[in-house]
């Protein structure tokens, strides 16, 4: 290792993260360099096993005067010669001996030592760096809450040998600048909290082909059952009691919802907020979106950015790669038009057959533009030839009631404009939160150009979905007549939805985010909101080179 490379690397490297790169480089590497971090059920009841041993108690005795009894909690120490930083649950000593006790959440595991390499490697490096304190310490203790056993581990040469050699191991992965490879088929990742940031079978099907990964176990994503929290009264004022959010019209509630089950709080117009709710919403990594009355954004309250520095480094680097910039437009409108066409070959039953033709040359073409201009007039006569035929989806009354003539917008002048335009604004807040949670700069895209104001890499993954999202909310909520000629306002040229009936989208909206459907690619059900996720990801994983390059979500 290069003494550049080795000085990217912390001086002193956390025993927890010599467990995790035993238990797998890439969760190692993907927690401690990129700085990801999702919590699950496991990690939940884990946190609250550890409750006791995370009050520091008690003192610590000077190396030399280790006599009566003693047990110290929470004890942070560190080696400069062994490059090593641990927090100790408990230590106990006696006698002139110390040793340190880790506790874990689980049972005592079938194998001969009683413990499974990691937590030993763990140990081991807190018992070296009390050595290097002046301590006696030879052997260490595993308690298991889940069996109510203490297994100890004795710090032999074999042991210390195997830890040097993963810490080295450890630094060397950290430097290399290259996520490690997934794990092959294995049993840990459907239980790792990292399964959805990490996507190990995901990866290796887009890497190894079909025939390599027959089946991809299905993603079990830790922020499925979370919803956003809408606000539209201008009148309404959110604050937080206890561990819930608390939504307040003129002093009186009108409605709450639980921190744990929230993804996001979205706000129209002038809403106020509570310090206290404020802080509850970014300590817990919520984003709050500011929106106009209309639906515009015009503001994103959030936590600390991403700490994957990593990501944002490659997003700026390929932004100025014309050839990858143009790979990856090239994937979202092959996504967009495709989409566009099976929406309306499954919802148009008199669809002319020539624009169905006219959209599949169009992607075909598109697949062969060798230039973003190119590209952009492919997506412009595509566009047109889908907003032609979108009035064939309409059905009963919608066919009568709402007269369009073809795509306009700021300001719409139709109902069914004013419709698009408020859903498109949905799923563009939508990839935003996406691109953000994944570490991205959301303001710098690859087929979108910079501009003022304009969150150009959230426009980007929003394309593929354009047609399976907003259009596909419009016209569900026009055929089941959801919304009326009558709830829609009128101010000059410009239509507009009524409060009443904004809400009622919203809920479609929702539904459809919610709504499962199989991936195309990796065979499981997932919804819509998750797929934004996923597909945020696999974008940071072409970046970083994992796979070869984008596949744009097509449903079939």
């Amino acid at each position: 290792m290069d003494a550049a490379a080795q000085s990217q690397v912390p001086d002193l490297i956390p025993a927890r993260m010599l467990n995790e790169y035993a238990y797998c480089p890439r969760l190692m590497y993907l927690e401690w360099v990129q700085g990801e971090w999702a919590d699950s059920a496991d990690t939940h009841e884990g946190r609250y096993l550890h409750r006791r041993v995370d009050r520091e108690q008690g003192g610590l005795p000077a190396a030399d005067r280790v006599e009566a009894a003693f047990q110290t909690r929470s004890l942070l120490l560190s080696s400069e010669e062994q490059g090593l930083i641990a927090r100790l649950d408990l230590l106990e000593g006696e006698s002139g001996e110390v040793w340190p006790v880790d506790t874990k959440r689980g049972k005592r595991p079938p194998v001969p030592e009683g413990v499974w390499e990691p937590e030993r490697v763990q140990l081991c490096a807190q018992g070296l760096i009390l050595r290097e304190h002046g301590y006696c310490c030879n052997a260490g203790y595993v308690f298991f809450a889940g069996s109510r056993e203490r297994v100890e581990v004795v710090f032999d040469d074999a042991l210390v040998a195997r830890t040097h050699e993963l810490l080295e191991a450890l630094r060397a992965c950290a430097a290399g600048g290259q996520i490690p490879e997934p794990l092959e088929d294995s049993p840990k990742c459907p239980r790792c909290s990292l399964v959805a940031i990490c996507l190990p079978d995901e990866i290796r099907r887009l890497t190894s082909g079909d025939q390599d990964v027959p089946t991809v176990r299905r993603l079990i994503l830790p922020r499925d059952q979370l919803r956003p929290l809408y606000i539209t009264s201008f009148r309404a004022y959110l604050s937080k009691k206890g561990e819930c959010l608390v939504v307040k019209e003129d002093g009186k509630a009108v409605g709450e919802a639980r921190l744990v089950h929230t993804s996001q709080v979205v706000l129209f117009g002038s809403v106020q907020v509570s310090t206290q709710a404020l802080c509850a919403l970014t300590q817990r990594r919520i984003p709050v979106l500011h929106l106009s009355f209309g639906g515009w954004l015009r503001a994103v309250t959030t936590g600390m950015p991403s700490k994957n520095i990593e990501l944002r480094r490659l997003q700026f680097r390929r932004a100025e790669d014309m050839e990858g910039c143009l790979a990856l437009a090239r994937a979202f409108v092959i996504g967009k038009i495709r989409n566009s066409r099976t929406l309306l070959r499954r919802n148009a039953p008199e669809v002319a057959p020539e624009a169905l033709r006219r959209l599949e040359e169009l992607a075909r073409r598109a697949e062969r533009a060798s230039a973003p201009g190119e590209l952009l007039g492919l997506e412009g006569l595509a566009a047109r030839t889908y907003f032609e035929q979108l009035p064939r989806m309409f059905k009963g009354s919608a066919q009568l009631d709402f007269d369009f003539q073809g795509r306009n917008r700021r300001p719409p002048t139709d109902p069914v404009n004013a419709l698009l335009s408020f859903c498109y604004a949905m799923l563009a807040k939508d990839c935003l939160v996406a691109v953000l949670g994944v570490g991205f700069d959301p303001y710098l895209g690859f087929y979108h150009r910079p501009r003022y104001g304009r969150a150009a890499l959230a426009l980007d993954l929003m394309e593929e979905f354009r047609p399976l999202i907003a259009d596909s909310v419009v016209i569900r909520a026009l055929n089941n007549g959801e919304v009326a000629a009558k709830d829609f306002l009128s101010r000059g040229p410009a239509v507009s939805l009524k409060p009443q009936a904004r809400k009622r989208i919203l809920r479609s909206y929702e539904r459809r985010m919610a709504n499962e459907v199989r991936h195309p690619l990796f065979g499981y059900k997932v919804s819509y909101r998750q797929i934004l996720e996923i597909q945020a990801r696999l974008l940071g994983r072409v970046l970083s080179g994992e796979i070869p390059e984008y596949p744009s979500f097509q449903t079939r």
